[in-house]
């Protein structure tokens, strides 16, 4: 017998609800492999092929008398939503079939656990819609995640208000040692030892001060964090902590920085082994994931057709890309600045200024204080531009100087009892980190 496609759709529906009452209080998005439900709904849908054309061409006299078609129904329903760019809480929940009254219930509730203004986009929501009657559902349950460690959720109480829960999970936590060898870049060379983007970022921050990425890192040069790791009880790494370690090892030669915290109330940094802060007063890139495609000196100008000046050096990167404040300081311009269309000026310490220029938006105005890695705008390619890129100058007393070439002031020198005291950390460190075994790969729960 050939089923045709309305009975074998009716047959996988039916097949799919017709178990004892516990098999069918939740519908098949919540099984583990819906795949293979659906494969078994198939197979139940031709044993059960003669009794479906039945009741096509006679439902009264196929179903029992005791049996309303309604009970096949499931008792809960599961659904999952995502944030997106200027939804509401409120929003999500009406459009995923939830009364305006009961979504507004569940929100109030959500407060003593959890600001919803704090969702952020791509935030997972699970929702629950139990039966109501023979063909309505309203919302039982909404759950998310907020961090790794926490998950709130909002459920229907006996005398339909709602209520909110908290459980905060425990994780281990152990110090981790990742290292590689790089053969194209360190990004992928980070991604393959398993490290995860938050870490991979810090890490090349942390050494973005001494170290040209684009120059000075070859195919044979190593890498390697010492870092706080929080993982389960399978061992799954479920987050990872600050860099306590950070060390790269360019044509021989070792950089090794350490994180520190002065007693005396001073910002916390990563300082060499010689007490000095890797910190500069200036980002010699103040962008991340860029390639230079352009120097500072004299060339052919690519619209003007002429030999310039070029007073600044260019990094080529997609339009929208974050542009950082390459130091701390105060906006001296942001708007139109003719050939240069969006542009920001900063003024910072010891006669020190930064400009950038075709920006697709600006992220500051005059007179505002910035602080160095503040993200101050975008790329663009406005003003007069070939294609989307940031064109970055220094100036050091009114004058354009090559930001590659110059040597920028340090941040702070650990000196006397202050520097006694992080030598002793250090030196643990050390101690810890060489006892450490390497990961071949950081297993992450992602």
């Amino acid at each position: 017998m050939i089923l045709t496609g309305a009975v074998l759709a009716t047959g996988i529906a039916a097949a799919s609800l017709l178990y004892s009452p516990a098999q069918r209080s939740l519908s098949s998005i919540e099984m583990v492999d819906p795949s293979r439900a659906v494969e078994q709904a198939v197979l139940d849908a031709y044993r059960l092929a003669p009794a479906l054309e039945n009741f096509l061409s006679e439902p009264d006299a196929w179903w029992p008398g005791t049996l309303n078609p309604d009970d096949l129904l499931p008792a809960k329903v599961l659904k999952k939503v995502a944030v997106s760019p200027g939804d509401t809480l409120m929003q999500l929940l009406t459009d995923a079939g939830a009364e305006p009254s009961d979504s507004q219930a569940a929100i109030t509730a959500l407060h003593a656990k959890f600001n919803p203004r704090k969702l952020k986009v791509g935030q997972e929501i699970t929702l629950t819609f139990e039966r109501n009657d023979a063909d309505s559902y309203r919302l039982f349950e909404m759950s998310l995640s907020p961090s790794v460690e926490r998950e709130v959720n909002v459920t229907r109480v006996e005398s339909g208000s709602f209520r909110a829960n908290e459980v905060i999970r425990e994780f281990n936590i152990e110090h981790a040692r990742v290292g590689g060898t790089i053969d194209d870049s360190l990004y992928n060379a980070g991604i393959s030892a398993g490290l995860n983007n938050t870490l991979l970022s810090e890490f090349i921050r942390i050494f973005s001060y001494d170290v040209d990425f684009q120059r000075e890192v070859q195919p044979g040069d190593r890498f390697e964090l010492f870092f706080e790791r929080h993982h389960d009880d399978a061992g799954r790494t479920m987050k990872t902590g600050r860099i306590a370690v950070a060390s790269m090892t360019l044509s021989g030669r070792e950089l090794r920085y350490y994180f520190y915290q002065p007693s005396d109330g001073g910002d916390a940094d990563y300082f060499t082994p010689a007490g000095s802060s890797v910190r500069k007063a200036l980002l010699r890139t103040p962008i991340d994931g860029a390639r230079l495609t352009s120097g500072f000196g004299v060339r052919r100008h690519p619209i003007l057709g002429y030999s310039l000046m070029h007073k600044g050096v260019d990094f080529g990167a997609q339009t929208g890309t974050p542009i950082q404040a390459a130091g701390d300081g105060v906006v001296e311009m942001a708007g139109w600045n003719g050939g240069y269309g969006q542009y920001v000026r900063i003024k910072h310490g010891n006669g020190y200024a930064t400009a950038y220029a075709h920006m697709s938006r600006m992220g500051v105005k005059p007179g505002q204080r910035v602080r160095q890695g503040q993200v101050i705008g975008a790329v663009g390619s406005t003003g007069r531009s070939t294609g989307p890129h940031l064109h970055y100058e220094v100036m050091q007393n009114g004058k354009q100087i090559n930001p590659t070439g110059v040597r920028f002031p340090s941040g702070r020198k650990l000196e006397g009892r202050e520097f006694e005291r992080f030598r002793r950390a250090a030196e643990s460190l050390d101690t810890e980190f060489r006892g450490t075994p390497q990961l071949a790969l950081l297993n992450r729960g992602e």
